[in-house]
């Protein structure tokens, strides 16, 4: 009894928490965010209702020609949501609330907006065959009508890590962007996953460009 009492005690807890943060760089625009998600009443590993948290900001330039002037936004969401968990497959399913605080700097004049909304959210990830992954995300926000999804294939190396295309759109009132590139998805280096990606953009306002992008997840 007290050998089974102690094999008790000292059982780990299971994962209930993933550290997640990325960042983008372009030639006119910056984007670096931090986040988490938390089962509620359980470990990840598992299927169970989920509390994500995200924040987030971004500079960039206000215009095309010059004087470009400056815009700085920061970004937060809340959001509560479910996920469906088979093995590695995840199907989680996220609403909540979407804010955004906006500055710009120009030569003539500074000003400052906040937006309040509602978003909802949809994230999954599967391996439909043994050595290939298939991630898929996709968000609407009532912030401006705003859309966006991303889509990602790959195949796992000798080393581990996924490699393949990802497909990414966006839009928002008279704004629309698409990415098209190569990731790089599941480098395990410090004890965090790690994920590259990088390729061509084109979008509504600006003349074609590359963009690059780093993320990670640690899992807690």
């Amino acid at each position: 009894m007290a050998l089974a009492e102690e094999a008790e005690e000292t059982e780990p807890s299971p994962i209930s928490m993933v550290i997640f943060g990325s960042m983008e760089a372009g030639p006119t625009k910056s984007f670096a965010a931090v986040g988490m998600k938390r089962a509620i009443g359980g470990g990840l590993a598992q299927s169970g209702f989920r509390l994500l948290l995200k924040a987030g900001g971004s500079r960039e330039d206000t215009r095309v020609h010059k004087p470009h002037g400056t815009t700085y936004k920061a970004e937060s969401q809340s959001m509560l949501g479910y996920e469906w968990r088979i093995g590695d497959t995840f199907l989680a399913v996220y609403a909540g609330s979407d804010a955004e605080s906006e500055q710009r700097i120009g030569p003539f004049c500074s000003c400052v907006s906040t937006r309040y909304g509602a978003r909802l959210q949809g994230d999954l990830w599967m391996t439909p065959a043994e050595g290939m992954m298939l991630q898929a995300s996709a968000y609407a926000s009532s912030i401006n009508g705003r859309l966006w999804g991303r889509v990602a294939h790959g195949w796992q190396t000798p080393m581990g890590f996924y490699l393949g295309p990802e497909l990414e759109a966006y839009r928002e009132r008279d704004y629309s962007k698409l990415r098209l590139g190569l990731h790089l998805t599941g480098l395990r280096l410090l004890g965090v996953e790690w994920r590259l990606s990088g390729g061509w953009q084109t979008t509504s306002d600006r003349p074609s460009e590359a963009y690059g992008t780093l993320g990670l997840h640690w899992l807690r």
